[in-house]
C-alpha cells in the first residue's frame, strides 16, 4: 500500500493548511499540498496528502471519503505514481520532438507559374479557338440580316 492520498473535489478556497487540519484529525500528516495552476495561480480543485503510515492513510480514506471540507464532499483515493511524460508541449513547439517527415521542397513561384501555363496551355488554346469561331459566326449572322 501507499501512504500518499489523492484528494479531489476541493473548493478553490481550500488552503494547504486547511487540508492538513482536515486530515490531522485522523492521523499524523507529513505533507499536504493543493495543486495550483501556473497561469492563474488558482487551485485546480485537487491535492495530495501524505500520511505518516499506511494505516493512517487507510483510516483517513475510510473515515473522511465523502465528508464535507469547505462545503464540498471530498473524494479520497490512493495516489497513483506519477507517469513519466514523453515530451512536453513546449518541447514539441521548440521542435525537439520527432522530426516531421520530409516534404518535397516547394518550387519557386516562377517555376510554378510556368508549370501551370504549360499544363493549361492546351485547354486555354481550345477555349480561345472556340471563342473566335463563336464571334466569327455571330458577325456573319449580323451581316446576313
Amino acid at each position: 500500500m501507499t501512504n500518499r492520498l489523492y484528494v479531489g473535489n476541493l473548493a478553490y478556497s481550500t488552503t494547504n493548511e486547511g487540508l492538513r487540519a482536515f486530515f490531522a484529525a485522523v492521523g499524523e500528516v507529513t505533507h499536504a499540498e493543493i495543486v495550483i495552476e501556473r497561469e492563474s495561480g488558482r487551485s485546480k480543485g485537487f491535492g495530495f496528502v501524505q500520511m505518516a503510515s499506511d494505516e493512517d492513510a487507510q483510516r483517513a480514506m475510510a473515515l473522511l471519503n465523502g465528508k464535507l471540507l469547505d462545503q464540498r464532499p471530498v473524494r479520497i483515493d490512493f495516489a497513483r505514481p506519477k507517469e513519466a511524460r514523453t515530451e512536453t508541449v513546449s518541447q514539441r513547439a521548440a521542435g525537439r520532438s520527432q522530426p516531421r517527415p520530409a516534404r518535397a521542397a516547394p518550387s519557386p513561384p516562377a517555376e510554378r507559374d510556368r508549370q501551370r501555363r504549360n499544363t493549361n496551355r492546351g485547354e486555354r488554346d481550345r477555349n480561345r479557338e472556340r471563342e473566335r469561331r463563336r464571334m466569327r459566326d455571330r458577325w456573319r449572322d449580323d451581316d446576313e440580316e
